[in-house]
């Protein structure tokens, strides 16, 4: 995995979304029967940096493999519904800060 941005603890946002698109490319394509020989998943955004509020998280995927195009669109597209993180930032979080000892 690479990371090539300038980087600060937000920008983690992007980089969770892509590794687990990653993760689960290889997940789903061994459940698919999709034999992959690399993959690639560049995320992006931006942050309004006075609020530090996402601008939304954009993500490509690149697959390496002798599948039909028509698998690797089908494995991608599963895998955009079922990755967890960019589920999770689809629908919102809350975050809240417990009181520790």
């Amino acid at each position: 995995m690479v990371a090539e941005t300038e980087f600060t603890g937000a920008h983690l946002y992007h980089l969770a979304a892509a590794g687990c698109v990653l993760n689960d490319l290889y997940r789903e394509a061994h459940g698919l029967g999709i034999k992959i020989d690399g993959a690639r998943v560049r995320a992006s955004g931006g942050f309004e940096a006075d609020v530090w509020t996402s601008t939304g998280v954009e993500y490509e995927v690149d697959v390496a493999s002798e599948a039909s195009e028509a698998d690797i669109e089908r494995l991608v597209l599963l895998v955009d519904d079922v990755a967890e993180i960019p589920k999770a930032l689809r629908s919102g979080a809350t975050v809240v800060r417990r009181q520790g000892r």
